[in-house]
């Protein structure tokens, strides 16, 4: 299925909808979610009802018709739609409007719903577009209440000891960024009669007033919260498309030449700085959202919203993971098998062929569970994994010998007809029959030395086959009467010796055997320990990336309000600012030795996956271990 055909959708479709009592997830919706295995740039766009979010939202889908836009006073939007669409300019992309119901509308029952679209709208999306009329003052910035409402909403860890403020310091690392439309804008661009910029007008209008009595307080609550839940701002101003106020009410209709010229201009700036700048949807320590990522979580959202409790992204992720990882290990342990089934012709030549085919698919299945997986913290999964192709491995070796066994077995019985028949016909029962009998038995060994991939259990086959052979042999000997009894003796002996070191040639390929599966063990502890250490170094470096951007907002945030005159909301920062740094600190110092977490994981995995042979290998795996313990050291030595 190309992702292009299963993200273009004709029409908007119903995501979640909003229902007097409950919201209700929309299942053809989620299949579409489902199907879309693409990271994803999620817009949403938020705002009081009858102000025209629904007509930028279809010119950001690049349609006059789509999203509804009603020309009466009631509002056309229940829930959330959405409309999928490849990203017009990140390839490999899907971009996901969402058009939410308008807030404020006096029909609905009940305004917490408002509150609950509002933060859904947040947690669904990478840029959050909130759409208001004519200038941001006072009264759009108090209209703007639901930003305050979100601590009560949203939780970032399901900590019990965590407060509202201690989560709601936690928001910036996965909010949206915040994009400000204002509609119908006739001011001029103007400071102190200095020409501003759309950006700088929204910045000061987000600027605290100063004073302490509960009006202020309450008219500072949602500037507050926009400068401290959303890092990345920006502001896009929009004139009147029409003088004609009949056709604003079929907007979507009037030809575009029609439009006025600054109008046309704006919406055209609006619409490349979001396919440019909109981010992809990302969770916490930089977990990249798919289509399908993002069905799960409008699903643990909605769930936890019915149930009366409230959505905590910790949760969502922890879950999403158990549930991502879970089919990351079933791709991966498919891959393994499915590559083994075709690479691996059984029965193979040597056990040594099919360990390399083993390594090669073992790497590659590590390495789609790697990609595919993410928070697998106790690496629970990985271990998982580990066993599950060790086990397989040994299936695999098991076929391969009893391939070889079948195989030489049905050769040998083949190649040695003629001396059976010989034998039971009594061809050898003769004055110097045992020498014709030699002679046979040796041109059988000849001829079966000359069969092409025979596999690992050529020698065995033939030592059995020989074990066979000895009664016959020696009933041969005894009855030759061309033979003195010394003669005999000696011949007796000879066959011994001969049996001896067919044995020994046995036993000597079973060690060999032994080594080669070390050796693989070996590969595959090595292998699992640098996709692991590299997938451990990258999930600490976004987390450290995170810390620091969290830390870096902070920090300018609170020289913010130190220059607006405010000390003491600056200094209560300060404890954010603190944690944050000794977290920052732990990380780098952390650094874990990651040999000793993988060493459990190994011996664990080994344990699970061979109950007999595991056994063996242990003590090479312990060598190994201490050796790679010792390098780490060494290596963190240098470091330092």
């Amino acid at each position: 299925v190309t992702m292009a055909s299963e993200s273009t959708m004709m029409a908007p479709i119903c995501l979640v909808e909003n229902l007097k009592d409950r919201m209700m997830v929309n299942p053809k919706a989620l299949q579409i979610l489902k199907n879309i295995s693409q990271p994803v740039v999620v817009v949403a766009i938020v705002g009081l009802y009858r102000t025209g979010k629904s007509y930028l939202m279809n010119r950001l889908a690049g349609q006059r018709h789509g999203f509804s836009l009603g020309s009466t006073v009631r509002s056309e939007t229940k829930g959330i739609w959405m409309w999928c669409m490849p990203h017009p300019s990140k390839p490999d992309h899907t971009l996901v409007l969402l058009d939410t119901e308008g807030l404020g509308d006096v029909e609905k029952g009940d305004p917490k719903n408002d509150s609950w679209i509002f933060a859904l709208a947040v947690l669904l999306s990478s840029t959050f577009v909130y759409n208001s009329m004519h200038t941001i003052n006072h009264q759009a910035l108090e209209q703007l209440h639901y930003v305050t409402e979100l601590t009560e909403l949203i939780k970032a860890k399901s900590s019990p000891g965590m407060d509202e403020a201690g989560s709601a310091a936690e928001f910036v690392s996965f909010f949206p960024d915040f994009v400000w439309t204002v509609r119908d804008f006739s001011l001029e661009l103007k400071l102190n009669e200095r020409v501003i910029t759309e950006d700088e007008y929204l910045e000061n209008a987000l600027q605290l007033i100063p004073g302490n009595n509960p009006k202020i307080l309450n008219s500072n609550m949602p500037r507050e919260c926009i400068r401290r839940f959303f890092p990345k701002r920006k502001c896009f101003v929009f004139d009147r498309p029409t003088s004609n106020t009949k056709d604003l009410l079929h907007l979507e209709d009037i030809p575009e030449d029609q439009l006025e010229g600054n109008f046309r201009v704006q919406c055209a700036n609006f619409c490349s700085y979001i396919f440019t700048h909109a981010k992809t949807k990302t969770l916490t320590e930089g977990i990249t959202v798919t289509g399908n990522r993002l069905g799960t979580l409008v699903v643990n959202y909605v769930d936890a919203i019915n149930s009366g409790s409230v959505p905590c992204l910790e949760n969502a992720v922890t879950m999403l993971a158990q549930r991502e990882n879970a089919a990351a290990l079933q791709r991966a342990i498919d891959h393994y098998s499915q590559q083994m089934a075709q690479r691996a012709r059984l029965p193979t030549d040597t056990l040594q062929e099919l360990l390399e085919v083993h390594t090669a698919c073992e790497r590659e299945a590590i390495a789609i569970f790697v990609e595919h997986s993410f928070k697998d913290d106790t690496r629970e999964f990985h271990k998982q994994l580990m066993a599950a192709i060790e086990k397989k491995k040994e299936e695999f070796m098991l076929q391969n010998e009893e391939a070889s066994v079948k195989y030489c077995q049905a050769k040998l019985s083949r190649l040695s007809e003629p001396l059976m028949e010989s034998i039971s016909r009594g061809i050898f029962s003769v004055p110097g029959g045992h020498e014709l009998y030699l002679e046979a038995k040796k041109k059988v060994e000849r001829e079966y030395e000359l069969v092409p991939r025979k596999g690992v259990k050529a020698n065995e086959v033939l030592q059995n086959f020989l074990q066979q052979q000895v009664v016959t042999e020696e009933s041969i000997l005894q009855a030759d009467k061309a033979l003195t009894t010394g003669e005999k003796a000696i011949a007796a002996e000879r066959a011994m010796k001969e049996a001896a070191e067919q044995e020994m040639l046995v036993q000597r390929q079973k060690q060999e055997e032994l080594e080669q599966k070390m050796q693989a063990q070996e590969r595959s502890f090595r292998e699992n320990i640098a996709q692991l250490k590299e997938k451990m170094e990258t999930e600490q470096e976004d987390l450290m990336r995170e810390h620091e951007r969290m830390l870096e907002h902070k920090l300018q945030l609170q020289e913010k309000l130190l220059n607006e005159g405010f000390q003491k909301k600056s200094e209560d920062l300060n404890e954010e600012i603190i944690r944050l740094q000794e977290e920052i600190k732990r990380t780098n110092e952390q650094k874990p030795s990651v040999f000793s977490l993988i060493l459990d994981l190994v011996a664990d995995a080994l344990t699970l996956a061979l109950p007999g042979a595991g056994k063996l290998l242990a003590s090479g795996m312990k060598f190994l271990a201490s050796v790679f313990s010792f390098k780490e050291k060494s290596n963190n030595k240098k470091e330092l």
